[in-house]
């Protein structure tokens, strides 16, 4: 394996842990009275002034062509959308299920670049998109046995269309793949913030959080599952394509079980470890699919098709 490709699976990796963190700093903000529209406004502004002194560092230009302009805007608003609908959900479901449901979207993606991009159909990646499934079947239970809200599950498909789309977008464009990481997210968060704030005068009022450590969760959800998710996100899309990287998306939720078990102290099933083990097992397979493609086609070649 190819260090960049390492890289590239290590950064994906970096990106879905990252990404789990949400629910854990949104909810609180939610019980001091702040909506989702609000808490993604700071949550992106406090964004951009982090990624502005990284640019500022690095010497990275702000400037942009009229194509450029054109091409963030449609990300930030795909990314300012797909925030938009998951947060919402966690009004109507277990912030746990929502968080497990949307990893929907690696398929998603996978559908998109094999028939809209004409993306080589891996029967690996079939493989460990049929045992991700499952493991994600098994994370996905309601606490109390209750049935799931349709609203809730549409919200989060929106999540998961709209963030498809992102990804896929990120890959297949040129000129984007030819924006730096940093400058690409700085306009992306600038451009969202533009959606939360015309989303204000359509019914969504502006909140404040209610105590300082409100604004030690709005800074933390800037830091981590903002700028630090979609940082490794973007970049491992530029190493190794969109499809592998929303695959190991789907480390989010193990992340997200990992996190209520050793911070929140809460307990761990059987069935949540079975369904950790098979999505671990699922990205182990996108990470070795040159051996795994090998070992297929090895079996294959052992009972070959006897035409008449």
């Amino acid at each position: 394996m190819k260090f960049t490709e390492l890289k590239g699976y290590l950064l994906a990796a970096i990106a879905a842990a990252a990404y789990g963190t949400n629910p854990a700093f949104a909810i609180p903000l939610y019980e001091q009275g702040m909506n989702p529209n609000s808490v993604l406004l700071f949550r992106y502004m406090m964004g951009v002034p982090l990624l502005a002194i990284v640019m500022a560092a690095r010497r990275v230009t702000f400037s942009l062509s009229k194509e450029e302009v054109g091409l963030t805007a449609i990300l930030g608003v795909l990314m300012a959308l797909s925030s938009l609908a998951l947060f919402e959900s966690y009004k109507y479901m277990n912030s746990g299920i929502a968080s497990t449901l949307l990893f929907v979207y690696p398929i998603m993606v996978a559908v998109m670049m094999i028939f809209f991009f004409h993306e080589k159909f891996k029967l690996t990646v079939a493989l460990c998109l049929l045992i991700m499934s499952g493991g994600l079947a098994l994370l996905m239970k309601p606490p109390g046995g209750e049935s799931l809200s349709s609203f809730g599950c549409l919200l989060v498909m929106v999540s998961a269309l709209t963030y498809a789309l992102y990804i896929v977008f990120v890959n297949v464009s040129k000129v984007v793949k030819g924006i730096p990481t940093t400058k690409l997210l700085f306009y992306v968060l600038l451009w969202g913030c533009a959606v939360y704030l015309a989303m204000i005068p359509m019914g969504h009022e502006l909140t404040l959080p209610a105590t300082g450590n409100g604004w030690i969760n709005l800074t933390a959800l800037a830091i981590i599952p903002t700028v630090l998710s979609l940082a490794c996100t973007t970049r491992a899309i530029q190493l190794i394509g969109s499809t592998p990287t929303a695959i190991l998306g789907a480390l989010e939720p193990v992340s997200a079980v990992i996190l209520s078990v050793t911070v929140l102290g809460q307990a761990i099933t059987t069935r949540d470890l079975l369904g950790g083990l098979l999505i671990l097992l699922a990205t182990t397979i996108v990470i070795a699919d040159k051996s795994v493609d090998h070992l297929i086609l090895h079996v294959r070649k052992m009972f070959p098709r006897h035409h008449r």
